[in-house]
């Protein structure tokens, strides 16, 4: 399989370009730094609502300690939507965002870490290929049409589905705005 059609191979290469948009945006400054944050933004947001909406439940209904594995990274996804709402009201290149930002990336790799090494692999395990390759598709079809801003509180798959789309929407527009704007 490859990572066009494998939900752990998708999600592995979206942390691989997390991780380059954060070091980007961490090390940058002026419009590299702003640039490099909002695309970071909406990947974390479409990122985070597919794996809430898809890889999360399934984890939890079909690995062992998958209650624990998922509870504890919801929690982490729940301060990161918070950490980042925040930050999106700071200027880029002021010195509190570079601090919170600091935090935030070490915080953000802490999380990747984790799924990589705690949920990932089990579900390589647990998941049969026609599974991962079905959950491939509707995670690209649950990143279409997500926020594209964090949300925090909005973590449980009930509350992505109720939520999500007029979220989705609003963020979207406002993206088109602010794209406008510049």
């Amino acid at each position: 399989m490859t990572d066009k059609d494998n939900a752990v191979d998708l999600l592995l290469a979206q942390h691989d370009e997390i991780r380059r948009l954060a070091s980007t945006v961490e090390h940058g400054s002026g419009q590299t730094r702003r640039t490099a944050f909002d695309r970071l933004r909406e990947l974390l947001a479409v990122h985070e609502t597919a794996e809430e909406e898809v890889v999360h439940p399934f984890a939890r209904r079909s690995i062992r300690d998958g209650a624990d594995i998922v509870d504890a990274r919801l929690e982490e996804e729940h301060e990161a939507k918070g950490t980042l709402s925040q930050l999106e009201k700071l200027d880029p290149d002021s010195a509190d965002f570079e601090d919170m930002f600091a935090d935030f990336h070490r915080d953000l790799e802490a999380h990747a870490s984790h799924e990589e090494k705690d949920e990932f692999p089990r579900l390589r395990e647990e998941a049969t290929a026609e599974q991962l390759r079905s959950m491939a598709k509707i995670v690209r079809a649950a990143e279409a049409v997500a926020p594209t801003h964090p949300h925090q509180g909005v973590e449980s798959p009930a509350k992505n589905m109720a939520l999500g789309p007029m979220a989705a929407v609003t963020d979207r527009v406002r993206d088109a705005i602010g794209r406008a704007r510049r």
